[in-house]
C-alpha cells in the first residue's frame, strides 16, 4: 500500500498514525504541499481535490483521511480501534465527524492565520479571523473537556479512531498558540495520546 502524505498535514497524520497503531506496513510517498506538488497532474489523477492523504492499494485509490482510517481498520483482523458493534462504531463515527466539522475547523482557522500565512508569505494574521477561530475553539474545547472529565479515551474504554481523529489536528498546539490552558481534561488526554508509539512514529 502506498500512502501519499505530507509531514505537516494533520489529516495525513491521521491516516499514518492509524496505520502504525494497527501495525500495517505502508510505503510513504511525500507530497510537498509547500512546493505545490499536490497540483501536479499525476497527483490530481489520484485525488482531483489536490489534497493529502491518498491511499493506493493495488488498483484501489482512496482519499479523505477518515475513510482511509476506516479502511485500514477493516483490513486488520482482530483490531480494537474501530468497534464492530453498531452502536459503539456509531459513537466513534460521531466524534470523528465532530472533529472534522467543528473542532478541527477551529484549529485549522488558527493554524492558517498564525502559522501557514507567514510560511507562505501571505501577510499578517487577520485579527477578526483569529478572534473567530478562538471563539470556535473554546466552544468545542469545552464540549470535549467536559466529555473527558471521567474517562481516559474519547469513545469507550480504549483508544479508538475517535482519539486519533481529534488528536492529530492538535499537533499544531504550540506553533498555532491554541488556547488549551483552560481545559485540563483535554490536556491530560492529549498527553496520553502523545505517549503512544504510533503518535511518536507518525511525527511526534
Amino acid at each position: 500500500m502506498k500512502l501519499y502524505h505530507f509531514q505537516f498535514s494533520s489529516n495525513a497524520r491521521k491516516a499514518l498514525m492509524t496505520a502504525y497503531q494497527l501495525g500495517l506496513s505502508v510505503e510513504l510517498v511525500n507530497v510537498d504541499l509547500s512546493k505545490g506538488e499536490q497540483r501536479r497532474p499525476e497527483f490530481l489523477a489520484l485525488n482531483p481535490n489536490g489534497k493529502v492523504p491518498v491511499l493506493v492499494d493495488d488498483d484501489f485509490v482512496l482519499f479523505e483521511s477518515q475513510a482511509i482510517m476506516s479502511y485500514f481498520a477493516g483490513k486488520t483482523p482482530g483490531q480494537k480501534i474501530y468497534p464492530t458493534d453498531l452502536r459503539a462504531r456509531a459513537d466513534v463515527d460521531k466524534w470523528m465527524f465532530w472533529s472534522a466539522n467543528h473542532f478541527g475547523t477551529a484549529i485549522a482557522t488558527l493554524n492558517w492565520e498564525r502559522v501557514v500565512k507567514k510560511f507562505l508569505g501571505h501577510g499578517a494574521p487577520d485579527a477578526a479571523q483569529v478572534e473567530r477561530g478562538e471563539a470556535m475553539f473554546h466552544t468545542f474545547a469545552k464540549v470535549l473537556d467536559a466529555h473527558l472529565a471521567k474517562r481516559q479515551w474519547v469513545s469507550g474504554s480504549e483508544l479508538t479512531l475517535a482519539d486519533i481523529a481529534i488528536a492529530c489536528p492538535l499537533m499544531v498546539e504550540v506553533p498555532a498558540a491554541l488556547p488549551t490552558a483552560d481545559y485540563p481534561n483535554l490536556r491530560q488526554w492529549f498527553l496520553r495520546v502523545q505517549e503512544l508509539d504510533s503518535w511518536k512514529k507518525s511525527g511526534g
